[in-house]
Formats: structure tokens, C-alpha cells, sequence
């Protein structure tokens, strides 16, 4: 056994460099058309961004029925931005993303719709019609739901 190792179970150990595992830098596109075209949402005019959680709580109480009626409604509507070979609009002006915990699952399912930073709690399946009409297509936030917007902790 050489110097610096150790046996465990009859197994010669030894220390691993660190430096062994270091990451070579990413290569980094400078080239924005090529950026566009590799991630064409980041030249979409996105409108609304929502985030639907999916963290343990939050899919205790029906967080993936949550996600579901969004898909569904925002398809429908051709609203849902993405890929058309996948059922979405290319011109769509609403990006949905899955998200892990937000941190108020235990009042879940938690709803965060930007730019405007409104977090929505206790969403139901049910009440998704209402916020994509009420709040993405008309503007007013769902106050019924509201847990939170920048300018309040919470509904009044």
C-alpha cells in the first residue's frame, strides 16, 4: 500500500485529486441569430411566463390536474407557446413551466404568473379557466386567490 491510502474492506483507497474533475469552460455562443435559432423562446414575445409547482406538497393536492388544465385550455386557445409539432403555437404569447417547490406548497397548489410576480395559492383544476380568461387575456389578477403580488403580502 502506498503512501496516503488507506484499506476498507480490504480495499486499497486512495485520495482522488480534485483537479481530476474539473469542467472545462462551456462554450459560449456570441453569435445572438445562432442563440435564437438553437432557443427560439428567447426571441418570442412572451407575455405571461406561469409556473405551476410541482414539488412534494403541492402534487399532494393535485398540482399535476393543475398543470393539466392549463395545457389543455392554453392549447385550445392556441396560447401555449412551444413547438406546433408538439400542439403548441410558435406565436403563442404564454410560456408554461413546470417548477419544483416555491415554497408555500402546504398551502398549494401554488401559481406564479410573471411578469407581473402574482403567486397564486390553493389552485384547483377548476379555476384555471378563470385565471387564463381573468389575468392572461383580460389582466386582472384572480384576488380570490392571490397569496401575494408585489405590491401586497396578500389579498386584502
Amino acid at each position: 500500500m502506498s503512501s496516503g491510502s488507506s484499506v476498507l474492506a480490504g480495499v486499497d483507497v486512495r485520495p482522488i485529486k480534485v483537479d481530476q474533475f474539473e469542467m472545462s469552460d462551456p462554450k459560449i455562443i456570441k453569435d445572438k441569430n445562432r442563440l435564437h435559432k438553437l432557443a427560439p423562446v428567447a426571441a418570442a414575445e412572451i407575455r405571461h411566463h406561469v409556473f405551476v409547482c410541482g414539488g412534494k406538497s403541492c402534487s399532494k393536492v393535485g398540482a399535476s390536474e393543475v398543470k393539466k388544465a392549463f395545457v389543455k385550455e392554453l392549447e385550445s386557445r392556441k396560447l401555449r407557446y412551444g413547438k406546433e409539432s408538439k400542439g403548441r403555437n410558435p406565436e403563442g404569447p404564454i410560456l408554461l413551466t413546470d417548477c419544483g417547490s416555491v415554497g408555500f406548497c402546504s398551502i398549494g397548489t401554488a401559481v406564479l404568473v410573471y411578469p407581473e410576480g402574482v403567486w397564486y395559492a390553493q389552485v384547483r383544476a377548476s379555476d384555471v379557466p378563470e385565471i387564463i380568461e381573468q389575468h392572461l387575456i383580460q389582466g386582472e389578477p384572480v384576488e380570490r386567490l392571490v397569496l401575494k403580488t408585489p405590491q401586497t403580502i396578500g389579498p386584502e
